[in-house]
């Protein structure tokens, strides 16, 4: 849902919300407008309070129980909740079924159900009772719909559907269209000229700091995030943006400041503390670390976070020697829903960081049988093999990578074999290796062996460097590299 983020500033909604608070804190609620309640009831949602948007809907639904918006706004919650039954009731109590949020709302419960296409039949009947002076705004609307659950596809499908429509709202919704199929030069494309426009948008700046981060090129996303954070120096999305692009250019340092930046305005967000302790473990600071990744399980947690926070206890407590509390924090996740391949690797890597080698050979066999023979987990085992020295045992691996995967066209593995090559000084080998790795795929190649080049050199100077300076560049260490913590 988009918020008037201008109307909340103004000095009308502020003297509303003034007069609320005040009315509310004496006991003697203040008779208001529906449409004021569902404004204020927005504004504490865009605040992050969500506990105070509530409080505020209840109240207006004393008042006006069937009202269209009041009652969106609760069945929206119901469906947060995953509970279509008590959403369709609720859309049930709706008095004005003419209402286009009330048709908004059927088809938002049946794309909360991925029935994308009853969803999308219901509102093509919907459409052919819209007026033609209507239905670029209706268009629109249904756009907006899809875009805020992910639907991309069908929101650019309905979008190519109008012509004429040069708004900023347009564009902005195209942009966010074309980001959602994985189009970032596209979505660039679009948020430069919204831009164009408007310079000060801090909006426009953070969504085209997200599509050149997802392009991977971080450089200019820490950069689009600055002149966010210029406009707006407490901006959460600018303060994430400009921490994430840090984050995989391996600022750790910088990076960890600008979560904790974060965390601070959204201090019930766990992405704040989770990621401010990946940054202190990559630096070594894991008592630190597990003291945030304790605090965000505090918080409320969606199913994606929840394994992320004890894989980084994980790695945190092996860092400090515990490996039986890493492993107990790992097995935390076996209930839940997660790649579980990906996290027996995980276990494996601590087992042979503790030099328990047959059980890590164990863990290993296990990841490569329940993913199916993944080639990303193949990687991820040779990345560990590597990590802990056993450089002659993840060369081998890798023969048997290629042999296995690279004719079907996957090509993510030529850099970590540049990398043994270089490790074992088989000096053509690493050479052939890391051009092939920065051919098929620069942003791999940076991730993996960037290390060994000054950080402002192209990737398609990797070969010519190391070529001349094969010899001179400094040996690897554990210190500077660690491929299974990305």
């Amino acid at each position: 849902m988009a918020f008037d983020e201008e109307y909340f500033k103004s000095e009308d909604f502020q003297q509303l919300l003034s007069s609320y608070e005040t009315s509310k804190a004496s006991g003697d609620m203040m008779f208001l407008d529906a449409d004021d309640i569902v404004d204020i009831a927005d504004y504490y949602n865009m605040m992050g309070q969500p506990d105070l948007a509530l409080e505020a809907v209840e109240h207006g639904l004393d008042i006006y129980p069937g009202h269209v918006l009041l009652n969106v706004f609760m069945a929206r919650r119901a469906l947060d909740e995953e509970d279509a039954e008590e959403a369709e009731r609720i859309a049930d109590s709706i008095e004005d079924k003419d209402s286009p949020d009330y048709h908004y709302l059927r088809a938002e419960i049946l794309i909360a159900q991925n029935l994308i296409d009853e969803a999308d039949n219901y509102l093509r009947e919907y459409a052919l009772t819209v007026a033609p002076d209507e239905y670029a705004d209706f268009v629109k609307d249904v756009a907006n719909l899809y875009v805020d659950y992910n639907v991309s596809d069908k929101a650019y499908e309905w979008m190519m559907r109008t012509t004429g429509d040069d708004s900023d709202d347009f564009k902005e919704l195209m942009g966010r269209a074309l980001f959602g199929l994985g189009k970032y030069k596209d979505s660039q494309r679009v948020f430069n000229e919204l831009l164009d426009h408007d310079p000060f948008s801090k909006q426009y700046w953070t969504a085209l700091a997200t599509a050149q981060y997802m392009d991977e090129d971080y450089n200019a996303s820490i950069t689009s995030s600055e002149y966010a954070l210029a406009i707006d120096p407490e901006d959460p999305d600018g303060l994430l943006a400009k921490a994430n692009g840090l984050m995989k250019l391996s600022n750790f340092e910088q990076a960890a400041e600008y979560f904790e930046r974060y965390s601070h305005i959204c201090p019930t967000d766990p992405m704040g503390p989770l990621h401010q302790a990946a940054c202190l473990v990559n630096m070594g600071r894991n008592k630190e670390a597990v003291v945030l990744l304790q605090n965000a399980l505090t918080m409320p947690l969606s199913d994606e976070l929840l394994p992320q926070i004890y894989q980084e206890l994980g790695f945190a407590y092996s860092a400090m020697g515990e490996m039986d509390r890493a492993l107990d924090a790992l097995d935390k996740t076996r209930e839940l829903d997660c790649d579980h391949a990906d996290m027996m690797v995980i276990r494996g890597h601590i087992l042979l960081c503790h030099q328990h080698v047959e059980e890590a050979e164990r863990a290993f066999r296990q990841a490569i049988i329940d993913s199916e023979n993944d080639p990303n987990i193949f990687l991820r085992i040779i990345a560990s093999l590597f990590d802990n020295h056993y450089v002659s045992a993840a060369y081998m691996m890798m023969k048997q990578f290629f042999a296995a995967y690279v004719d079907q066209g996957f090509t993510k593995g030529y850099a970590y074999m540049a990398l043994c090559c270089w490790e074992l000084r088989n000096k053509k080998e690493c050479l052939d290796y890391l051009k092939k790795a920065a051919e098929a795929n620069p942003a791999d190649t940076r991730m993996v062996m960037g290390y060994l080049f000054p950080d402002d050199l192209p990737v398609t100077q990797y070969y010519d460097y190391l070529k001349e300076h094969f010899d001179t560049v400094s040996i690897y260490t554990k210190d500077n590299f660690d491929t299974t913590n990305e």
